[in-house]
Parts: structure tokens; C-alpha cells; sequence
């Protein structure tokens, strides 16, 4: 894959635990890093991020070559495996750090994520009104270790089976052509 067609993404989705599982496995999608953006102060910890007082999401940033995948199709996979419609919670994960926003790099993605909300709300996809923010990309911060590909090394925690196995399973269901082989 040539660099020149890599791109940014940042998502929040609830856990990041959750975000990260479902976009490694999407086609197309390279590094994948987990942590914390949209807050007011510089280098927040996890523990200090999870009481929701900095104003971090939880988030994975990833690169993605868009020759094999697009950004409208990430959207997509992102609205599809989380709940959109419940602010500032996602199941038991409650707080203004398990919100669902789309931290945009360009002006272009956006458009493309205000088109992608516009076209599902039109379409009444979801039940209630989508709640997801769409706010220009800040300051990354990268979470502890321990977090990264948290998935991947606990499958057999109940909360990877209860809480992330689902939004596998949906993103297997809607997106199995967008898929790691």
C-alpha cells in the first residue's frame, strides 16, 4: 500500500476497547491507536479521563488506505456498531467520555460525516435523533498500553463477550465485504 493514500480518522464510539475490535478487522484500516481527545487538559491519564471531569472522549485514531476503503464507508461501519442516539453513554459506560463523535481532519470529511448523519436520520435508521458530535480534530492523546488491542487479548472477559462480541457480530452482518480476509 503506497503511504500517499493513507488518511486519518479519529472516532468515538463509547470504550475504546469496543471502537478498536471493530475497525481491526475492517479491510483497509492500518494502525489503530486508542486514547483520548476533546478535552481542556494536556496528557490525561486514564484514570483521570474516566471520571469525565477533563472533557476527553475515549478514541481510536487509525489510518486507512482510501483505495481499499473509503470514509463515507468507515461512517458507516462506526454508526452501524455503536449507538449513536444516547448521549454521553454507550450501554453501562456512562459520562461525557464515552460520547459518540466525529473528530474530522479536513473539510472534508465533515461534509461527508454531516451527509452520512443527514442520509440516516432521512432514512430513519435509528429510532431517535442521532447525538453524535462532529468537532475538528484536536490533540491525540495515546492511552496506557494496557489498553491497546484490549480486545484481541481478553476475549474471554465477560465484558469483550457481552458488550464488544455484538458489535462484531453486526459488523460481520452489514459490512462482511468490507472485511480482513
Amino acid at each position: 500500500m503506497e503511504e500517499k493514500n493513507f488518511e486519518k480518522a479519529t472516532f468515538a464510539a463509547g470504550c475504546f476497547w469496543c471502537t478498536e475490535a471493530v475497525f481491526q478487522r475492517v479491510r483497509g484500516v492500518g494502525k489503530i491507536v486508542s486514547g483520548f481527545t476533546g478535552g481542556f487538559i494536556k496528557n490525561p491519564p486514564y484514570r483521570e479521563v474516566v471520571t469525565g471531569r477533563t472533557g476527553h472522549a475515549e478514541a481510536i485514531q487509525l489510518t486507512y488506505d482510501k483505495n481499499q476503503v473509503s470514509y463515507e464507508d468507515l461512517l458507516k461501519i462506526f454508526f452501524t456498531t455503536h449507538d449513536p442516539t444516547t448521549l454521553n453513554r454507550q450501554q453501562n459506560d456512562v459520562g461525557t467520555q464515552y460520547r459518540s463523535a466525529v473528530f474530522y481532519h479536513s473539510e472534508e470529511q465533515k461534509q461527508t460525516a454531516e451527509k452520512v448523519i443527514k442520509n440516516l436520520e432521512e432514512k430513519g435508521y435509528f429510532q431517535d435523533p442521532i447525538v453524535t458530535e462532529v468537532t475538528e480534530a484536536e490533540t491525540f492523546y495515546e492511552a496506557e498500553q494496557e489498553h491497546h488491542d484490549y480486545y484481541n487479548q481478553h476475549r474471554n472477559q465477560p465484558y469483550c463477550q457481552i458488550i464488544i462480541d455484538p458489535k462484531i457480530q453486526k459488523l460481520k452482518d452489514s459490512f462482511s465485504d468490507k472485511m480482513k480476509k
